[in-house]
């Protein structure tokens, strides 16, 4: 029998292993990433729970605007389209299904207890964004774009839009610093907001996704950009506060009653500090007023004589 020979190329088939094994950890990444960016959006979709809880409890709005979740939802409904086109994209699918329900909830309870007002607009902002914005992006994907280039429209559509967003919370920084106080600026949320864009950075990375990397850069920057802003103005100079003291100060102006006169003096008001029959102001001192005016015709004779 004749001994068979080692096929050429073995040491291809071994690198090729070493392919499988690094593709096999690459994707483990990419999954661990993902995973993680769902676990922390999801506590992120959930944050508005105790809001919701008071307005379902006190059955009003209590002034709260329906503008951030309508955005949420249009956000939702962006990625959810993306990633119909884009392959293998389940995570982006989950996480944004849920973001999904969560802002219809929110925005069923929003309109239950608010007002006509609130609800007009509200109205206003689902047909802006929602009905005649996402579906301008139908037609300009569908219809205008072809082939792979549904994709590249989506995804810059999805990617500005999200940079829109992230850039959004600028004004409640602003607010922070003019009136250095975190009070509409809460830590869990700027924190949780932060870890999510830097768990959907690195999935969008290791995808080799730009559309998802690009926009979480900025969502973590300015997270970073918000909690620092916690850590400076968390405890803010309180200004002591002097309790008013019912004190009654009784200033003493000398006079000289010689140079004024007995008319003068007659058009004089005296008045002490007491109340008076209706339990505030002061009252004017009969006594005091005729005491003087006798004093002023005592020196008025001691003149002419």
């Amino acid at each position: 029998m004749t001994p068979q020979k080692e096929p050429s190329g073995g040491a291809p088939r071994t690198s090729g292993y070493y392919e499988c094994g690094e593709m096999a950890l690459h994707l483990t990444w990419v999954f661990g990433f993902g995973l993680l960016g769902n676990i922390i959006s999801c506590l992120v979709c959930l944050s508005p729970l105790p809001t919701f809880y008071q307005i379902c409890k006190k059955k009003t709005s209590e002034g709260f605007q329906s503008i951030p979740y309508v955005i949420a939802l249009f956000s939702a409904m962006l990625w959810l389209f993306y990633a119909i086109f884009k392959k293998e994209t389940i995570l982006l699918i989950t996480i944004n299904s849920f973001a999904f329900f969560t802002a219809i909830g929110y925005i069923v309870v929003y309109l239950l207890y608010a007002t006509k007002k609130d609800k007009i607009l509200t109205f206003k902002l689902l047909l802006l964004f929602n009905v005649f914005g996402f579906g301008l992006v139908c037609v300009l994907t569908l219809f205008l774009a072809q082939g792979h280039k549904h994709v590249q429209v989506l995804g810059w559509i999805c990617m500005i839009f999200s940079i829109c967003v992230f850039v959004a919370p600028l004004f409640i920084v602003r607010k922070v610093i003019k009136t250095k106080s975190v009070e509409f600026m809460p830590f869990s949320m700027s924190f949780f907001l932060t870890l999510s864009a830097l768990m959907w950075f690195f999935y969008g990375y290791l995808k080799k996704d730009q559309f998802v990397a690009i926009p979480n850069i900025l969502g973590f920057i300015l997270g970073l950009l918000q909690m620092l802003l916690y850590m400076i103005y968390r405890n803010p100079k309180k200004v002591e506060e002097v309790e008013p003291k019912l004190q009654l100060e009784i200033y003493e102006h000398v006079v000289d009653l010689e140079k004024l006169g007995p008319a003068i003096c007659s058009e004089i008001t005296i008045v002490i500090p007491k109340l008076n029959a209706s339990g505030n102001g002061f009252v004017e001192d009969q006594n005091a007023k005729g005491q003087a005016l006798e004093i002023m015709k005592a020196i008025d004779v001691v003149n002419k004589l």
